[in-house]
C-alpha cells in the first residue's frame, strides 16, 4: 500500500519514523519549503525533509497546495492513504479525492476543542489539564473531519508548550501505529463531530505575544509557558521589548506574602524570588527574562546593573 506522508515540524517526525520502522510503504514526503533561520536568515530544512532525506524519501516542497500542478503531481504518487501531522496548509478538495482511503490527519487536541493552527498553545493558554491528540478523516473544512481515534495527554503545571508538543507528538505516533491496520482493513468505525462544541486556535499573532498585566496572575502564568520555547511573550520597558521566558506559578513560592494595589504592570519589589510585578488580582514573580538585543537570563542577572527599579510600570499598565 502506498503512503504519501505530509507533515513539516518535529511535532511530525515520530509518526513519519514509526511508519518507517513499521515497514509501511512511504512513496514521497511532501514538506514546506526551506525556510531563512536565525539571525543570519540560512535556508534551512524542515524536520520532517530532513527525516525523509536520511532514509532516501523521495521529498516534494510546493509552495502553494491549492496550484492545479500541485495536485497532477501528487497523483502521479499514487497514494492508497495521505497522513498528514502539523503540515501547515489546507489540502483542497481535488488532493482529498486522490487516496482511496482517504487522508487522515494526526491533530494536537481532542476534537471539536482547538481545531486550527495552534491547539497545543491554547490548551495551555487555557488552563487545561488535559488534552490529547485526535486522529481524524480530512475533509473541507477546518479540522471538521470524522474522528477515527483518540488519546487523551494530561498537561503538567509547569509544562510549557515545548513539553507538550514533545508529549503529544510521542503519543500522535503510537495512536497511529495501533489505528493504522484497523484502518487498512477497515474495521474502523469514524465519529462525526459535534460542531456546537468547537473551539478554535489561531495560528500565534504578534499581538498574542504580548502580556496584558490586567488579566489574573494565572492566565498570565499560563500565557507565558504557553508561548515557550517559542515566540515567547513580551512586555515593553522603557519602550523596548523585554521577553518573559519564565515565572513562578501563582501560590508556589509565598507570592500572596507581596501585596499591592498599584497599577497591574507595576514593578513592586525586586527581590531574591524575582521581579514581583503587580497584576489584575495579585502579583507575580518573573524568573527569567531577555532585554533586547540580549540573551536569555535568569532575573539575579537582569538585575545586576540596577536599570529597573521599583515602581517601573511595564507596558504603561497594560
Amino acid at each position: 500500500m502506498n503512503i504519501l506522508f505530509m507533515g513539516t515540524p518535529e511535532f511530525a517526525v515520530p509518526s513519519l519514523r514509526m511508519l518507517i520502522e513499521e515497514g509501511y510503504n512511504i512513496v514521497g514526503v511532501i514538506t514546506q519549503p526551506d525556510r531563512p533561520k536565525g539571525r543570519k536568515k540560512v535556508l534551512t530544512p524542515s524536520p520532517v525533509k530532513v527525516e525523509a532525506q536520511q532514509h532516501q524519501i523521495p521529498v516534494y516542497q510546493p509552495q502553494r497546495m491549492r496550484d492545479p500542478s500541485v495536485t497532477e503531481v501528487i497523483a502521479q504518487y499514487q497514494p492508497d492513504m495521505i497522513i498528514t501531522a502539523a503540515y501547515g496548509q489546507i489540502l483542497p478538495k481535488s488532493v482529498l479525492a486522490i487516496p482511496r482511503l482517504g487522508c487522515i490527519n494526526i491533530h494536537g487536541s481532542l476534537l471539536p476543542q482547538y481545531r486550527g493552527g495552534a491547539p497545543i498553545q491554547y490548551a495551555i493558554m487555557k488552563g487545561e489539564t488535559v488534552t490529547g491528540v485526535t486522529i481524524m478523516y480530512m475533509a473541507e473544512g477546518l479540522d471538521t473531519g470524522d474522528m477515527i481515534s483518540r488519546i487523551e495527554v494530561p498537561i503538567g503545571d509547569e509544562d510549557d508548550a515545548g513539553i507538550m508538543f514533545e508529549k503529544l507528538s510521542l503519543a500522535g505516533a503510537s495512536l497511529l501505529q495501533q489505528t493504522l491496520p484497523a484502518l487498512i482493513e477497515g474495521r474502523c468505525t469514524a465519529m462525526p463531530q459535534n460542531d456546537s462544541e468547537a473551539t478554535y486556535a489561531r495560528v500565534i499573532s504578534r499581538d498574542d505575544e504580548r502580556i496584558n498585566w490586567t488579566d489574573k496572575s494565572i492566565r498570565i502564568y499560563n500565557h507565558i509557558r504557553a508561548l515557550r520555547p517559542w515566540p515567547g511573550t513580551y512586555t515593553l520597558w522603557n519602550n523596548e521589548v523585554l521577553k518573559v521566558w519564565a515565572a513562578i506559578k501563582p501560590g508556589d513560592a509565598g507570592d500572596n506574602k507581596y501585596k499591592s494595589s498599584s497599577i497591574a504592570g507595576t514593578v513592586i519589589d525586586i527581590s531574591p524570588d524575582g521581579i514581583i510585578v503587580s497584576t489584575g488580582d495579585g502579583v507575580l514573580i518573573l524568573t527569567e527574562v531577555q532585554p533586547s538585543g540580549r540573551t536569555r537570563m535568569p532575573v539575579s542577572e537582569f538585575v545586576k546593573n540596577g536599570r529597573l527599579t521599583k515602581g517601573t510600570v511595564f507596558n504603561g499598565g497594560v
